[in-house]
């Protein structure tokens, strides 16, 4: 009922994730019995976006329907979706990209039958329903209680192989630089990387090759035989099906000129099912659900190496779930109040929230390395946390402002972080903890009619944070979780921004924004592997005065806007923007990392610095047209209108700025070689645009 009458239909083009968008909207404003509806559809796609063999099709709904009982109560019903596919870009290392000659070199796809097929395909459907009811129980106060319901699928393909050579294009024993012990072999391999595109991809006939050729017969737990194709190599869908339920009721009420106050309940509960089936055999007949890791260590043992003692068939077609095979359920319920006095000078808020959070795990294996805590449900894990917040704005005038702000309280961790293996069994970190926040900010505002400036400064700490990675370790020779510990972080800065209008249609606006964000403690790393159900190792991260990677802690912009009385508009903003810092490998920042190096030698250097990205800047463009079509061209006789708009991104076409990367997780902890596993990175997309065209009556 808060929609504008009308109907709109828009088309879009752009070259970045998609190259097509189509969009219809319609909204009937609330009629005289007091109904409104809304219904909108959208689709987006692109056979191929801006990077080589990525694809993308995504819908898009929404339906809604109010009915205003009386003028005291209104119900609103409201569903809406998003169903995407999408072929994914990866992260690449460096050396790749060179020999590709592009800095969006991806390495998840590679030809088949003179298509273009991708390996990491990543689909989500998840519609979300709500019903709410705005309850005006007089003038000064207001009731709004909801309910909601999600669930639906998110999900990832990708390879997956037993006891066969690693397919990545880019796997570290492929690449040149392995082979520097040998330059003549190293020169031939660069050459061929260079000459042949299809050595730079995925090689998808050699892998329907080596399932074709390999022809077993092989013997169920329950003594069935099975005879054909035994697939080496398939593409997996790792899934998580959702299940989330919400409830909420928020009160407001003016209790005096001078007093407000909002109050509320919160409720969740969530189930979430972490499981993967086998999406494609690849020309085989089927897989085997094995643990191939668990097998490499017992070998003559024919239980350790069954991911589910529970299902005598191992023999797995398309569709059949396989591996890892768990549920996370969690519950959090919450109650919050505010209460604001404002004064002639003077406005101070206190807020508070007390939360209870619970969850535990699910196993549906019974996992042979792991009988006793692998099937059935963990112990809960039950968390009471605080929060407590305060303000004060002081008016110095009409146009002049101060104003400052705190917090502390704490937050139960997040699940991931607490199992020490949650895909093979139930065990936690030793010492869980919530974590804890502290907070400040303050500032000063200045508003007049041709100039905006806003000047504020914060300081964050945290305390007591939690992490887990998993990942391939070579002196383990398996993959072993890292639980990180008393992780502790500060995030300090400062920033401001002015907004000045030249003219009556010309404004110039610049911001600045220098930040720290740090960690300010050495983490505590306990060690397991999938294939034990011991701590395998302890080891103390150096990780103190290292930066909070994927983000500038520096940006700064300056732009210009001219909006015309004949309805049409321009903006241009230059930004430069420094300090951002690549995810560091906890792995490299230990004793051991650095062991028998001296501190003099560049090796030792080179394996405990972080890297820092280079500084870098973008100019970007937007502008639009808004046209009143003339009665003889208008729908229905209603105001009909036609609104242009363009945006160009990275007008000068910067194809340097790395927007993200992580060191990898594995290191050479023998040969102390930091080049043998290099970082991966992301690179932000050249020039790019979007322009849409919008017909609306």
């Amino acid at each position: 009922s808060k929609q504008r009458a009308q109907t709109s239909i828009s088309y879009a083009a752009s070259n970045r994730n998609y190259n097509n968008r189509i969009m219809f909207t319609h909204s009937t404003g609330l009629s005289k019995r007091g109904w409104a509806f809304s219904l909108s559809g959208s689709r987006r796609w692109a056979d191929e976006g801006y990077v080589r063999g990525t694809y993308y099709d995504g819908w898009g709904w929404f339906a809604a329907v109010d009915k205003k009982i009386n003028s005291k109560h209104l119900l609103s019903l409201t569903a809406f979706g998003a169903p995407t596919e999408n072929g994914r870009q990866g992260g690449a290392v460096q050396e790749m990209m060179d020999l590709a000659g592009s800095n969006y070199y991806n390495p998840n796809w590679g030809w088949q039958n003179g298509k273009k097929r991708n390996a990491s395909i990543g689909r989500t459907n998840q519609p979300v329903f709500l019903l709410n009811h705005e309850f005006r129980i007089n003038n000064n106060t207001t009731l709004n209680t909801g309910i909601g319901y999600s669930f639906g699928e998110r999900s990832v393909t990708a390879l997956d192989w037993y006891n066969s050579a690693d397919p990545r294009p880019d796997y570290y024993r492929y690449l040149p630089s392995y082979y520097k012990s040998d330059p003549g072999l190293e020169s031939q391999i660069r050459e061929e990387l260079l000459d042949n595109e299809n050595l730079r991809q995925i090689n998808w006939d050699r892998l329907y090759d080596v399932n074709n050729s390999n022809v077993r017969t092989v013997t169920n737990p329950d003594g069935t035989q099975v005879t054909g194709k035994r697939s080496l190599y398939i593409q997996e869908r790792r899934i998580t099906n959702t299940n989330r339920f919400n409830f909420n009721s928020t009160i407001n009420t003016r209790l005096s000129n001078n007093v407000e106050f909002t109050g509320g309940i919160q409720f969740q509960k969530q189930d979430n099912h972490y499981f993967k089936r086998v999406e494609d055999l690849l020309g085989g007949d089927f897989y085997l659900n094995l643990n191939q890791f668990a097998e490499r260590q017992f070998p003559s043992d024919n239980v350790a190496n069954r991911w589910n003692l529970n299902d005598n068939n191992i023999v797995l077609g398309v569709g059949d779930k396989y591996g890892y095979d768990y549920n996370i359920n969690l519950t959090k319920g919450s109650a919050f109040a505010q209460g604001l006095y404002k004064l002639n000078k003077v406005d101070i808020f206190v807020a508070g929230q007390l939360s209870h959070t619970e969850f535990y795990r699910e196993g549906n294996n019974l996992v042979g390395l792991f009988q006793e805590n692998s099937y059935g449900k963990s112990k809960t894990m039950r968390f009471t946390n605080f929060m407590v917040k305060s303000g004060l704005t002081y008016k110095l005038n009409g146009r002049n402002y101060f104003y400052a702000n705190a917090a502390v309280g704490n937050r139960a961790p997040f699940f991931e972080n607490v199992f020490l293996a949650s895909r093979t069994r139930n065990s936690v970190q030793p010492d869980v903890k919530s974590e804890n926040i502290q907070t400040v900010e303050g500032g000063y505002l200045h508003n007049s009619p041709n100039l905006r400036v806003r000047v504020g400064g914060f300081f964050t700490q945290y305390q007591n944070g939690m992490d887990v990675m998993t990942f391939y370790h070579d002196g383990y020779q398996n993959f072993v979780n890292y639980a990180l510990n008393g992780i502790d972080k500060q995030h300090y800065g400062a920033e401001i921004g002015v907004e000045y209008k030249l003219t009556q249609t010309l404004t110039v606006n610049a911001s600045a924004h220098l930040s720290r964000y740090l960690y300010t403690s050495r983490q505590n790393a306990l060690v397991t592997s999938d294939n034990v159900d011991t701590i395998v190792g302890r080891a103390t991260i150096y990780s103190e005065g290292y930066r909070v990677p994927s983000t500038p802690q520096e940006a700064y912009s300056v732009g210009f806007s001219y909006r015309s009385p004949k309805y049409w508009f321009v903006n241009l903003t230059a930004s430069y923007f420094d300090n951002s810092w690549l995810s560091f490998n906890p792995v490299r920042r230990t004793t051991d990392a650095v062991d028998a190096i001296d501190k003099n030698d560049p090796l030792y250097s080179q394996i405990l610095d972080q890297q820092k990205f280079d500084g870098q800047y973008t100019v970007d463009f937007f502008g639009g047209y808004s046209w009143l079509l003339p009665k003889k061209l208008s729908v229905a006789n209603k105001r009909t209108y036609l609104v242009f708009n363009v945006g160009i991104n990275n007008l000068l076409n910067n194809k340097k700025i790395i927007s993200g990367g992580f060191e990898q997780l594995r290191f050479d902890e023998l040969g102390k070689d930091v080049n043998r596993f290099p970082p991966r990175y992301f690179y932000a997309y050249g020039a790019n645009f979007f322009a849409s065209v919008t017909f609306r009556f």
